[in-house]
């Protein structure tokens, strides 16, 4: 069975463990949990053409800087979900410092960027124009709920398709 490597990656406490609980075994925990290191869940589906996948999610600690460390957590990576929190602006600006980081130490990885905590409607501190904009440079994000499940699956599905294409 093929096996793909995928990583998430962002700042401290945007919802990666969540989102990876969510996708893989359909849970949430209003507890958090601290990663420390990386954590990897496996998770097998199946493609278009029937055939099994086995995804390797790597849930890489929570950082502001990337170490040496991180960027070796990240290779042999087929892709990345650089998650922000949508209630904190400042963990959109360090996760595109973390993909800045990865993009000059390993390569053009596809990834696909994920504003979480989207069902707290009315405490989004990341605007939309500044989505809007990302998006119109060719970027993927997605508003994504680990609580609710909104968008999850569909966040995996669509970087998977970016990396068959």
């Amino acid at each position: 069975m093929d096996t793909r490597k995928i990583c998430i990656l962002g700042d401290f406490a945007v919802g990666k463990t969540s989102l990876v609980a969510r996708y893989v075994h359909n849970e949430f925990s209003e507890r958090y949990y601290t990663s420390i290191g990386v954590r990897v869940d496996t998770k097998i589906i199946g493609l278009p053409d029937g055939s099994p996948l086995k995804l390797a999610i790597w849930d890489i600690a929570g950082t502001d800087t990337p170490t040496e460390l991180f960027l070796r957590y990240l290779r042999g990576a087929a892709g990345y979900l650089l998650v922000a929190d949508g209630t904190r602006a400042e963990t959109l600006a360090r996760a595109l410092q973390l993909r800045e980081a990865v993009e000059s130490q390993l390569a053009l990885l596809p990834f696909v960027g994920l504003v979480n905590k989207a069902d707290l409607r009315g405490e989004q501190e990341i605007h939309q124009d500044r989505i809007a904009t990302m998006r119109e440079a060719g970027e993927i994000w997605l508003a994504v709920s680990a609580r609710t499940g909104e968008n999850v699956d569909n966040a995996f599905s669509v970087l998977l398709a970016s990396l068959s294409g």
